[in-house]
């Protein structure tokens, strides 16, 4: 492994043990095995765009293996189960995502970035649940079905991160998923949706609401 990949190792450990905030330049250092300080200047310019480009490809396989994972689901609700499961198990990363936000509002390049990234992933998104390839999706459907879907995982993953302990399972989002179905599809539905309680799966054992 040459200086290049040890320091893009060592920086994606500090992020997951650290943080964005907390980690120092001596932190990556040392977590690269001892590499010279200069070396992050030499083949990254800074520390912060040495994070960078350490967060970005976290944060790029952890797309593929999500992708991955929602593309051979077939079920809404084991699909959401498993997103769910790899939030629990990607917390580090996703909470240094959330600062990696913060920084691309000063940085042109971060945000080119989260941009083309939103933009693939509306887009898989639509493509996963209409059933065509992404090259197919048209531009309305990925503003549209494919832009919702991301508010959506994005909205449960700000959860996950914030209260874990109450943010909803897979089984829950896909109930509140037909809920919410019901209750915009028409005046007679969101009457039976207003009366009828939603239960997740029995597995839960929570009782209905009255």
């Amino acid at each position: 492994m040459g200086n290049r990949e040890a320091l893009l190792a060592g920086a994606r450990h500090c992020l997951m043990e650290k943080g964005w905030g907390r980690t120092t330049v001596r932190d990556i250092a040392a977590a690269a095995g001892g590499i010279s300080h200069a070396a992050i200047g030499y083949h990254f310019g800074s520390k912060d765009a040495l994070l960078n480009a350490a967060l970005v490809e976290a944060m790029d396989e952890w797309g593929d293996q999500i992708w991955g994972t929602m593309s051979g689901s077939g079920d809404t609700e084991d699909m959401w189960a498993a997103v769910v499961d790899s939030f629990a198990e990607n917390r580090a990363l996703f909470a240094a995502s959330f600062e990696l936000l913060m920084q691309a509002q000063r940085s042109p390049e971060l945000q080119r970035y989260l941009a083309t990234a939103q933009e693939q992933g509306r887009r898989g998104l639509a493509a996963r649940l209409t059933g065509v390839d992404e090259s197919e999706v048209p531009d309305a459907t990925v503003r549209t079905l494919g832009a919702v879907q991301m508010a959506l995982l994005n909205g449960v993953l700000t959860q996950w991160l914030s209260d874990p302990e109450t943010a909803p399972s897979g089984a829950e989002v896909a109930a509140g998923l037909r809920a919410l179905a019901e209750a915009t599809s028409g005046p007679e539905n969101k009457q039976t949706a207003r009366h009828r309680p939603y239960r997740a799966t029995a597995a839960n054992n929570k009782e209905d609401e009255p």
